[in-house]
């Protein structure tokens, strides 16, 4: 397969004003000028972009696609009884028929990053799918790909009557979770270097967060204030958890901090009403700022808060709003697949990655650009 007259944004800090990218086998073989274009590549078919643009597939790095949705009556977002669920996989509650993965195609989002809702402290596992296909689990490309914690007013509100009601509260049920799974994590390590010590009995809302304390499995953490993602540092400092803040909605008033800590945010959404107190400092500016500062962001829709298909609106609101359009790009491309560890296979059009492509008429941060071609594993979905 052969995708020719395109400019092409690799998104390893190269574009390329008349090029070309060749697919074999699903995955990228090689980009370049159309002056370098190989004489035998177009065996598998031939797209031509006529002068469009070509880029690595989107990629929204926090969503809810699958597990929640008004059309289809979807809901399987919150478990909201118990404050700490780090069981739940999200690749039970998934139904990959729903319409807004087509919706996501459609868009041009080849991957999204989906998971429990922020009801609960310790929500539960969430799973990174490619946007094509019928069974969740051939859709997956990590599983799990993040464990889901929380801060701020969801906790508070859902779990009033029973706490944690505090903002201190919804700490200290992390920290005292966190604890017992350490502890649990150490139970087994000694039953497995002494044959005669039985195994603990098995906990599987402990056995969850065992990679997670270990460091293996991230720690995302949402949290809107500046004070929560502070807290969010502080615990994930404490237990050496591999952070990542998601939303971030107050990032830009401690952008030198974050840069300083080296935690990754995932802004968004920032198309949405200030529906509640925390977002009251809600600005398009703040993944600007974040940037600037020197802080790996990326950008998401946080659907149905913003609905999936705007995610390359997101980004081109971001742009308009100070941040430089090729990092804006980044934000939905190769930032969002290194923040959620799967830069080595998707994000940018580098030889050997997944071939997750699309192909637009115009630059994606026009508002009238269409979306022509999309590709997930060199094969045509859209």
């Amino acid at each position: 397969m052969l995708i020719v007259n395109g400019v092409v944004h690799t998104m390893e800090k190269v574009v390329i004003p008349s090029g070309f990218v060749h697919i074999q086998n699903g995955r990228i073989a090689r980009t370049g000028p159309m002056s370098d274009l190989p004489e035998d590549a177009g065996a598998g078919g031939l797209i031509d972009a006529q002068g469009g643009h070509v880029l690595p597939g989107f990629i929204d790095a926090h969503c809810h696609v699958g597990l929640y949705g008004a059309v289809t009556q979807e809901d399987d977002l919150n478990e909201s009884p118990a404050p700490c669920t780090p069981q739940l996989r999200a690749l039970d509650g998934v139904n990959p028929l729903s319409p807004y993965f087509e919706e996501a195609r459609r868009a041009g989002i080849t991957c999204v990053h989906t998971g429990p809702g922020s009801a609960n402290p310790i929500a539960g596992q969430s799973v990174l799918l490619k946007t094509v296909g019928t069974v969740v689990d051939q859709m997956a490309v990590r599983a799990p790909a993040a464990m889901k914690f929380a801060l701020g007013e969801n906790p508070k509100r859902v779990h009033k009557d029973h706490g944690p009601a505090t903002r201190m509260a919804t700490a200290a049920v992390i920290r005292e979770t966190l604890t017992q799974a350490l502890n649990y994590d150490l139970k087994w390590a000694r039953a497995q270097a002494d044959d005669q010590m039985e195994d603990p009995e098995f906990d599987a809302r402990l056995d969850a967060l065992r990679p997670v304390v270990a460091g293996h499995l991230p720690a995302h953490f949402h949290a809107h204030r500046a004070d929560d993602i502070v807290t969010a540092v502080r615990i994930a400092k404490e237990f050496g958890l591999d952070l990542t803040i998601v939303h971030g909605t107050e990032g830009h008033l401690i952008a030198d901090f974050l840069a300083k800590e080296g935690v990754p945010v995932i802004t968004g959404p920032f198309l949405m009403d200030r529906g509640k107190p925390e977002l009251g400092r809600l600005t398009m500016e703040n993944t600007a700022i974040l940037a600037r500062a020197g802080v790996r962001v990326a950008i998401c829709t946080d659907h149905p808060e913003t609905p999936i298909n705007l995610l390359p609106f997101c980004a081109a609101m971001a742009a308009r709003a100070g941040m430089d359009p090729e990092a804006a790009l980044a934000a939905i491309t190769v930032n969002a697949a290194n923040i959620l560890g799967v830069g080595d296979r998707l994000g940018s059009l580098a030889p050997g990655k997944d071939a997750d492509i699309v192909v637009m008429d115009g630059h994606p941060f026009q508002w009238d650009s269409k979306v022509t071609h999309v590709l997930i594993d060199g094969q045509e979905v859209i």
